[in-house]
């Protein structure tokens, strides 16, 4: 049985085993099949396998029917490995089972392989992880310390990207994965559509410090939100410590520890991936030159944008707009501020360097609750 059906498309194939979590299933079937070109045009197909077809259990009091085999895998572009409440959390020996195994040598060279959660053990297990960075939920990262040593764990972020190999927290954070695969494929303003659509934020706040829990209770009494709000709202200008904590009238101590406590990161390290979000969204949606989108994300010069997007993403700013905008795109080189780049910029959009942490756990809204297993 053939599996993808629509030539054309980029290829997803879930693999699910039993104990799956059907949000987790859920979430990649809703943000993928959501994305869509300017013309309207689904740029995804999402199939759903299982080692044996047939009835799937869930950690719900429900199955579900997977109709295609293991063999959808061979015929995939991107594999996404979610959780199994019955099989991840059991592991010992560390060793993939001889089904799991056999599934992953149908996987095509060159495909795009990522995990939801603990899915992470299994592509540990295949040893697609040693020597990279990888995370997992924060719950289960003492376990795979011990079964995976040689893996370069994070529990502290929402995904981790290693380019052909990826990696997210909680059940959540795989909402996070999902649109942050979406935005390097195929922009920020397809993942943000996407986004929209779900209505949840295009990017997340800091990483998993802020849900895991503490002896020490939360403050309650007072929040960094305004701060935030104001620093958002005025990107363009230089913005200090002083000023954002003046925002909620507490000295500076006190600012920045509420502040890491609520985030997860610091207010230097947050307003940086707000700098850099801005700019992005004005590289693709508008044809400004790159000394006025520097300028009005409060990078300043060109050259300091330049310097903060080769750190994040591995391109220059005339780089990202000709891969997502087109060669064609105007707006100008950065290259007369003392950078050069080609003038048809890489043939395929650019990803996060390997290890990158600038936009892995980035965000424009907060959850306060803690992500699913």
């Amino acid at each position: 049985m053939i599996a993808f059906t629509h030539s054309g498309r980029h290829r997803v194939a879930v693999l699910v085993r039993h104990g799956l979590l059907p949000m987790e299933l859920g979430i990649v079937h809703q943000l993928f099949g959501q994305a869509e070109s300017a013309a309207g045009e689904p740029l995804y197909e999402v199939v759903t396998c299982a080692l044996v077809p047939g009835l799937v259990r869930t950690d719900a009091d429900f199955p579900i029917h997977v109709a295609h085999g293991p063999q959808a895998l061979g015929e995939a572009d991107t594999v996404i490995v979610p959780a199994s409440h019955e099989d991840d959390e059991s592991m010992t020996d560390g060793l993939l089972p001889a089904a799991l195994a056999d599934a992953f040598a149908l996987v095509p060279p060159g495909a795009r392989i990522a995990s939801i959660c603990t899915g992470a053990f299994v592509l540990a297990a295949a040893g697609l992880l040693d020597g990279r960075r990888a995370t997992t939920h924060w719950k289960s990262s003492e376990h795979f310390r011990e079964l995976y040593p040689a893996v370069d764990l994070d529990p502290d972020v929402l995904y981790a990207d290693e380019g052909d190999v990826l990696t997210s927290a909680g059940e959540a954070a795989g909402i996070d994965l999902c649109l942050h695969m979406i935005r390097g494929d195929h922009g920020a303003a397809v993942a943000g559509d996407v986004a929209r659509r779900t209505v949840v934020p295009p990017h997340r706040e800091g990483g998993q410090a802020q849900f895991i829990q503490r002896p020490v209770a939360e403050p309650r009494s007072s929040s960094t939100g305004t701060a935030r709000a104001w620093a958002l709202a005025h990107l363009d200008r230089p913005l200090s410590l002083r000023e954002l904590a003046a925002q909620e009238s507490m000295s500076l101590r006190t600012f920045s520890r509420r502040f890491r406590e609520e985030v997860g990161i610091t207010p230097v390290q947050w307003l940086t991936q707000r700098r850099i979000e801005r700019a992005l969204q004005l590289l693709e949606k508008t044809d400004h030159p790159v000394d006025r989108i520097a300028a009005d994300a409060g990078f300043g010069t060109a050259a300091s944008l330049r310097q903060h997007l080769q750190t994040a993403l591995g391109v220059s700013p005339s780089a990202y707009r000709s891969a997502f905008r087109g060669p064609g795109a105007q707006g100008g080189s950065d290259s007369a501020q003392g950078g050069s780049d080609s003038a048809r910029g890489p043939r395929n959009p650019p990803r996060p360097r390997a290890g990158s942490r600038a936009v892995a756990g980035a965000g424009a809204g907060r959850r306060s609750t803690t992500p699913g297993r």
